[in-house]
């Protein structure tokens, strides 16, 4: 990545500050890779409050995630509560990404890439049919002991509007670059603090134009209000 030593120090520093900021972080690991699959499917779209009880949700309602798997994409998105475009995303890549794990190991499992090592694992994962790359690396990093910096698209978007990754870099890149950065045993922390810092600022964001746009109506009506007049 271009400019990687300027990026480098802001990124310490960044670190430094996160770890101040927040309580401290509690690792996160899924003793099933299949179960790391479909908590990042969910979380690449929504927050982790919300993964959590969407998870919740689906323990209760599916026998297993291979009743998941051949489960209707509108019961998928009734259970999820949502009915959005998010909601719609979510399960079509939960049935297609679930098909796919079936398709290639004739099984809703995925226990066989524990023996088979870091590297082949992440290929094998790479081949599933609807894979994203935030899936491989929140599964690398939480189920198979990989060292990886998994990035959501609000994370690189925090990144990248806060001047601390190139703002050419592709994922990719930035994942690469982030990996460096920060050793093995801190991946899931810097992981946890971004992504809490990223979501605390879209919120933040959100907020803040929803209050605009709520400013504007009542000007606006004020002003209606006073030509009637």
């Amino acid at each position: 990545m271009k400019n990687s030593k300027d990026y480098s120090q802001k990124i310490q520093k960044l670190y430094r500050t996160l770890s101040h900021k927040y309580p401290k972080v509690q690792i996160v690991s899924h003793d099933k890779v299949i179960d790391a699959v479909v908590y990042a499917i969910i979380s690449a779209e929504m927050s982790e409050k919300v993964t959590d009880s969407i998870i919740r949700k689906f323990t209760e309602y599916f026998v297993d995630w291979n009743d998941l798997r051949v489960s209707r994409t509108e019961e998928i998105i009734e259970v999820i509560g949502k009915d959005n475009s998010v909601a719609v995303s979510i399960a079509s890549a939960l049935t297609t990404v679930l098909n796919g794990i079936f398709n290639q190991f004739h099984q809703v499992s995925l226990e066989a890439l524990k023996k088979i090592g870091k590297r082949p694992a992440r290929q094998a994962l790479e081949k599933i049919e609807g894979v994203s790359r935030f899936v491989v690396d929140y599964c690398m990093l939480t189920a198979l002991g990989g060292h990886a910096i998994p990035l959501t698209e609000n994370m690189m978007n925090y990144l990248k509007s806060n001047d601390l990754v190139n703002p050419d870099a592709d994922q990719q890149q930035v994942e690469g670059f982030l990996a460096k950065q920060i050793s093995a045993k801190n991946g899931y922390d810097f992981y946890a603090l971004i992504r809490q810092e990223s979501e605390s600022s879209a919120e933040k964001k959100k907020a803040k134009a929803g209050a605009a746009r709520e400013k504007s109506k009542t000007k606006t009506s004020t002003v209606t209000k006073n030509i009637k007049k």
